[in-house]
């Protein structure tokens, strides 16, 4: 039986307006009437933001890639099972900002680590829970650190890392969206943010009636007794 909520993740690139899309979004829904958790990763519950802060802060010292990939993987088996998957039973629209998208490709690929093997780790982690949707902004590289360090706005551990590493990241997530064109919505981050809203809100508003009519379509208890 699918669950009842709906699952939507933003992924792209560092700089991408994935923070400002979700919460429109979740504005969006909640003033037409449904119930909306609106999350980030990692963070999530109590333990997933102390595991941000050590894994995305400056001042902890070095970090290698197996660490880094760990970290982020248990802050998600945290936040799953303490957040996205009640509110998901409780018939919520849950919106994430960053899922196993994130670190399949920038401990995956851009540390190297191997796609397949952190998505087999984040898939242990999470009981295999995989959103509905993934919405994926595209960012060049240049434009995201440009809007990343506007005003007076620093840097984290990942934010920092050359352009090089963040071109292999834009590259991998334009691959992940690829294999699964299905499952993503890929759009341009750099149209208008209200335009932008618009055609995430409407791609979620399709998915909720496709979501409708499969638990529709599913059998009762009694009716699926042998």
């Amino acid at each position: 039986m699918p669950l009842p909520g709906l699952f939507v993740a933003f992924e792209g690139g560092d700089g991408a307006g994935k923070s400002t899309q979700a919460r429109l979004l979740a504005e969006a829904l909640r003033d037409a009437g449904h119930g909306v958790l609106l999350t980030r990763e990692p963070g999530g519950t109590p333990i997933g933001e102390k595991l941000r802060s050590l894994v995305l802060d400056h001042g902890h010292g070095e970090v290698d890639p197996r660490t880094e990939a760990l970290i982020f993987a248990a802050a998600r088996a945290a936040h799953v099972a303490q957040s996205i998957l009640p509110a998901l039973e409780r018939g919520e629209i849950v919106l994430t900002d960053r899922y196993i998208g994130s670190s399949i490709v920038y401990q995956g690929v851009g540390r190297g680590l191997g796609a397949e093997a952190v998505r087999e780790l984040n898939a242990w982690a999470t009981g295999g829970l995989w959103p509905d949707l993934t919405v994926l902004l595209d960012v060049d590289e240049a434009e995201g650190r440009t809007r990343r360090t506007a005003g007076d706005a620093a840097e984290d551990r990942l934010e920092s890392e050359p352009d090089a590493f963040h071109r292999d990241v834009r590259t991998a997530f334009l691959e992940l969206a690829a294999a699964q064109p299905g499952a993503y919505l890929v759009l341009d981050a750099g149209r208008d943010a209200e335009g932008l809203a618009r055609e995430i809100l409407a791609a979620v508003r399709d998915a909720l009636a496709a979501r409708a009519a499969v638990v529709r379509s599913e059998p009762s208890p009694r009716e699926a007794r042998p």
